[in-house]
């Protein structure tokens, strides 16, 4: 059964790692799909051309979320391309870790401007348009934003922000029949879990009750989820993908 037939989603950072995953559960579900990207080209229209098979629009955009315009002019840019957007997906970030001691200004301001202000910048743009119609706004947080962690204070800070946000607006805007929802993933099957040596996988994997890492598809899922009907009284909550690591 396909949940997110005639529906069309958002989704930035979506060229790779979790935010590709999401891109092609949307399209595996039927929803037209446009995500952006930064740097890697090639790689994101690969994507966009392997899920036009599936039978959907899909569209890769160049546009940095950090950027208040440029956030705008995509939002203009979908709009015009598909119609709607029915589902805002706010999954772009970066990481710049080191302990406070050594945490310089500039990487606690690009970590707290890519990661934070880019979804006030999408959700801003998005909400306009998307009051006429009704939709779904989901943020990309992390558990580290609920838990804290030694030599992320500002990861933390920026993901912990993100759920404020979240429950603000799902306040704010769900008299126009928008939900807004969080996702706080965990350790996810990713590039860079994938170089840990066996001493520290085997710590990490210790701490996770379900003894796995989390594959980027299983937050895809939430994600559809959070993007269709089902979760339709479903608005300000975070919802944990991390294999009951936090509880």
């Amino acid at each position: 059964m396909k949940l997110l037939e005639g529906k069309v989603a958002l989704v930035t950072g979506g060229s790779r790692g979790i935010g590709a995953a999401i891109v092609r559960r949307f399209a595996e579900h039927g929803a037209d799909v446009a995500f952006t990207y930064r740097s890697s080209e090639a790689q994101a229209q690969a994507l966009a051309e392997s899920l036009t098979q599936l039978g959907i629009r899909a569209k890769a955009y160049h546009s940095d979320a950090a950027s208040f315009q440029e956030a705008e002019a995509l939002i203009n840019a979908v709009i015009q391309d598909f119609g709607k957007i029915d589902t805002l997906v706010n999954n772009a970030g970066i990481t710049q870790d080191t302990l406070m001691l050594r945490m310089t200004e500039e990487q606690w301001d690009k970590v707290i401007h890519t990661n934070l202000k880019s979804v006030f910048n999408l959700t801003k743009h998005v909400m306009r348009p998307m009051m006429r119609t009704g939709g779904s706004i989901i943020n990309l947080s992390s558990i580290v934003g609920i838990t804290g962690n030694a030599g992320q204070a500002n990861y933390a800070a920026s993901k912990a922000g993100i759920i404020g946000f979240t429950k603000s607006i799902a306040k704010e805007m769900g008299s126009r029949n928008i939900r807004c929802n969080a996702i706080a993933p965990g350790f996810i099957a990713t590039d860079m879990t994938e170089q840990l040596n066996d001493q520290t996988r085997e710590a990490y994997l210790s701490n996770i009750p379900l003894k796995r890492f989390g594959q980027a598809e299983e937050v895809g899922d939430v994600c559809v989820f959070l993007a269709s009907d089902m979760s339709a009284y479903v608005s300000g909550q975070t919802i944990s993908v991390c294999g009951a690591l936090h509880t």
